[in-house]
């Protein structure tokens, strides 16, 4: 299974270990190395991982400290020489809890039980339906969810997904933002880079942004013209 992932601990020998481990023995991406917290922080910011290796006792801040500053969807491998903190990790979003010195049988184990947490959590996929133009499906695993055209309130990409929401549901898709546009006509307009919206939806355009309910979505000025050449057909 292909994941991404960053190491972060201040000791270069344990760093080192788990650098090798990941080399050996997985099809993971280590996207970073870094030796602090603080390097971390800036790092997430700026690079998304599917998880982390964290470690617990660093300086600045601690492992503990940095994963309460994380997003909750966050997933974490700590790595540590210090026992008494394992119940405490699990309040966080915590796959598991390696003791150094890691060995490769322990770091097999945690293989096996962190792409199993990813397989139950597989983003799912969408697959469009051309001759029927009121619905598509969404693909998770062995069942199609049925999704109506009419329900969906915005797509939002992100990176490599796409994030389609309607009243009832927020999923997350295989599908690159441009290819699902390439296949919708109107009510769906693209007005930015990262967002096509349902024009049935709108509740108001104010200023550069458009109001789907309490959602606030930005008009960017590549899609404005066109953007607003279809509202103008509305306006009386």
């Amino acid at each position: 299974m292909s994941l991404r992932c960053i190491i972060i601990d201040d000791e270069p020998n344990a760093v080192n270990l788990l650098e090798v481990l990941i080399g050996q023995t997985t099809q993971w991406q280590l996207a970073g190395k870094c030796y602090n917290a603080l390097e971390a922080l800036d790092f997430l910011r700026k690079h998304p991982v599917d998880f982390i290796f964290l470690d617990i006792n660093m300086p600045h801040l601690t492992g503990m400290e940095l994963a309460g500053l994380l997003p909750p969807v966050t997933k974490i491998v700590f790595t540590t020489a210090y026992a008494e903190y394992a119940a405490e990790s699990y309040s966080y979003n915590t796959i598991d809890y390696l003791l150094k010195p890691i060995t490769l049988k322990r770091f097999l184990a945690a293989q096996q039980k962190i792409e199993t947490a990813f397989e139950k959590t597989t983003p799912m996929q969408v697959q469009m339906v051309d001759n029927e133009p009121g619905y598509f499906f969404v693909k998770s695993g062995k069942t199609l969810q049925r999704i109506l055209l009419d329900d969906v309130l915005y797509f939002e990409g992100e990176k490599e997904y796409v994030r389609l929401v309607t009243p009832a549901s927020d999923l997350l898709i295989y599908r690159r933002l441009k290819d699902i546009d390439e296949q919708l006509n109107l009510p769906f307009v693209r007005v930015h880079n990262s967002y096509i919206v349902n024009s049935k939806h709108i509740s108001k355009v104010q200023d550069n942004h458009i109001y789907i309910g309490t959602k606030q979505i930005p008009i960017s000025d590549k899609f404005r013209d066109s953007f607003m050449d279809i509202i103008k057909k509305k306006i009386f």
